[in-house]
């Protein structure tokens, strides 16, 4: 049965005008959500209203309010680090390097914001921002053959130079269905350019039975030359360009299926005398990284989390199972005191009461987890019919989420994870778990209330949904796309021949660059070479390593632990490597590729490193310890 939401959520309607050609799907999914019970959600929202009324608090956040027309799109240019474009007649030049990296569909999606904007302050009569089209300047020699064949009105679309328009003969097999089986995951093309392939063509989704986890569709992210990117993999400098990438991709995949990019606008957070619950995840971090340096995860949650994972797996309707919210009530009261002295007692606490601090956690900051702008966005996701693109949708969100909310996300996923592991003991299984945590991660009492009246029971199952998606596929949706990676060292790369230009002797910056790009087209034509790996940190000599098509990182790995045993090394530092047998294991190791078009980027151990090397000739080699703690804590 349907009951009215107490609370409040966020959902992003779909463009009525533009259909998406896999529709057809959305009513097939739908009726198989029906067959799901929803009774854990429904009681999980009475349990939230019951604790609300009971302490009477005030909304933590101001109401969003409404933007203006083109208020929207200024921000989200500011927010895509294009805010150059909104009135200054000169581009700065790190938005020209910015948009030389973008896609055709992203840079259409820039132009519309663009556009939109432009109109909306000749309206006001206020001074005109830049035309597009000097933003984007035409390139006739760049058109490729597709594009004169099917000439557009967009201009971007026929005049940006881009690498991804020669791509038209990509084997896009994301588009083919295999109900069943394991499917492709392409993370090479970006995903706006396959939604627009996927909309020429005649595809049209399957209708799939999403009845448990196990009938969810397994997908695998093929390993190119290059290896795969996990979240953590690239350095804070690297990573900081991400947000902004994935914002632009985001919104170019909106355009393509039909769907309108909403955003709330973000609100300023009251403050609060309390050390814990209620407090900013920002200022938890920083409160608790003076105890421990290098904190990623508030320290609370990690310490909830860990009770659960020791007391609590195996005790039947874990996180379902409210505890008392006397004893939570007063149980906050004592953590509020006794949690940083660590005088308080975990063994002490029924593990129900600690599933509901957890989730009282997750309510009371400030502002959602999932943050107040994206919110409505992560509702959203629900409303694209086809499964591969929710994910994809989802992926680029989780990208775009601050660092503290994605480490905090990631901690509470996993640990779903282990509860929905041990279903057989706890009877919690994906749906259910989906269900009880839906409610707190898309409830916020300081967002407005949006919900359509009858639409109540679709918005709640599509949250529960969401969840799901983000507990089953967490490991997919925590990897950096390929494509994004490639337009990082795009920025990279235009960014210090940026600086060079700056040199008074420009002539022979230029010799040796013109140098340098002959020397990298030599070394592509190169079925050999041979490179020095250091590892300062552990050996004071470096390693001679001899590349050919067939190197591997783990090949080197190997080669370098061969060494370590057989030729005595020099060792400066085993404090922390694994022994066996009187040998070092490598998979304690790790090889970090370090400068040139990249910050710092940990290697996956299937890269091909003279791939590697001829997309990246000027970066060093290092070797490297796993760091001894997970790398999202």
């Amino acid at each position: 049965s349907t009951r009215h939401c107490p609370w409040k959520m966020n959902q992003l309607p779909p463009k009525s005008a533009v259909a998406s050609p896999v529709s057809e799907s959305a009513n097939s999914r739908g009726e198989a959500l029906d067959n799901l019970s929803m009774d854990s959600f429904w009681l999980e929202v009475e349990n939230i209203k019951q604790s609300a009324e009971a302490e009477q608090e005030e909304c933590s956040l101001a109401d969003v309010k409404t933007q203006e027309e083109g208020e929207a799109e200024a921000e989200w240019l500011q927010d895509a680090g294009l805010s150059e474009l909104l009135g200054d007649p000169a581009v700065d030049k790190d938005n020209l390097v910015l948009l030389s990296t973008l896609t055709r569909t992203q840079a259409a999606a820039v132009q519309r914001r663009l556009d939109t904007y432009s109109r909306s302050r000749r309206r006001r009569n206020k001074h005109p921002v830049r035309d597009v089209r000097d933003v984007f300047p035409a390139d006739s020699s760049q058109d490729t053959a597709a594009e004169k064949e099917e000439p557009s009105a967009d201009p971007l679309w026929n005049n940006l130079r881009t690498s991804n328009t020669q791509r038209k003969t990509q084997d896009y097999s994301c588009t083919v269905r295999n109900p069943g089986k394991e499917e492709v995951f392409n993370m090479d093309v970006a995903y706006s350019e396959q939604a627009a392939v996927l909309l020429k063509g005649s595809f049209l989704s399957e209708s799939r039975k999403l009845k448990d986890g196990n009938a969810l569709t397994r997908f695998k992210i093929p390993k190119g030359r290059l290896g795969v990117t996990r979240i953590g993999d690239l350095s804070a400098q690297d990573m900081k360009k991400i947000p902004t990438l994935a914002l632009i991709e985001l919104t170019a995949l909106c355009d393509i299926l039909g769907f309108e990019l909403k955003r709330n606008k973000a609100a300023k957070l009251k403050t609060t005398e309390k050390r814990l619950f209620g407090v900013p995840l920002n200022t938890l971090l920083e409160n608790d990284q003076k105890l421990l340096p290098n904190t990623k995860v508030p320290l609370l949650l990690q310490s909830l989390l860990s009770c659960l994972e020791k007391r609590g797996l195996e005790t039947e309707g874990i996180l379902r199972v409210s505890g008392s919210q006397t004893r939570i009530k007063s149980l906050e009261q004592k953590l509020e005191r006794d949690f940083y002295s660590g005088l308080f007692r975990w063994d002490e606490v029924h593990q129900n009461d600690v599933s509901g601090l957890l989730k009282r956690f997750i309510r009371e900051l400030p502002a959602p987890l999932l943050t107040a702008e994206y919110l409505p966005a992560f509702a959203a996701v629900q409303n694209i019919p086809d499964l591969k693109q929710r994910l994809q949708a989802l992926n680029l969100l989780i990208l775009i989420l601050p660092e503290s909310n994605r480490n905090t996300l990631k901690a509470l996923l996993e640990f779903l994870s282990k509860v929905v592991a041990r279903e057989k003991n706890n009877k919690m299984n994906l749906w259910n778990v989906s269900t009880v945590m839906a409610p707190n991660l898309f409830m916020h009492k300081g967002l407005p209330n949006k919900i359509p009246e009858g639409k109540e029971k679709q918005l709640a199952e599509g949250a529960a949904d969401v969840v799901r998606m983000m507990i089953h596929y967490q490991d997919l949706l925590w990897t950096v796309s390929s494509f994004l990676v490639a337009q990082v060292r795009k920025l990279n790369e235009s960014s210090s021949k940026r600086y060079q230009f700056c040199d008074k002797r420009i002539k022979n910056l230029l010799r040796k660059i013109h140098a340098d790009k002959d020397k990298v087209e030599k070394n592509q034509g190169e079925p050999s070479k041979v490179v020095k790996v250091h590892a300062s940190l552990l050996l004071k000599d470096s390693l001679e390593v001899h590349l050919n098509n067939a190197t591997r990182v783990a090949d080197v790995l190997r080669q370098f632990q061969k060494n370590l045993c057989q030729n005595g090394w020099n060792i400066v530092n085993t404090v922390n490597l694994l022994k066996c047998n009187n040998s070092t294991e490598c998979t304690n190791l790790l090889l970090y590729e370090v400068g040139g078009n990249i910050g710092e980027h940990c290697l996956d151990p299937d890269t091909y490193l003279l791939d590697l090397y001829h997309i990246n000739p000027h970066a060093e080699w290092i070797i490297k310890q796993n760091p001894s703690y997970p790398r999202m804590f």
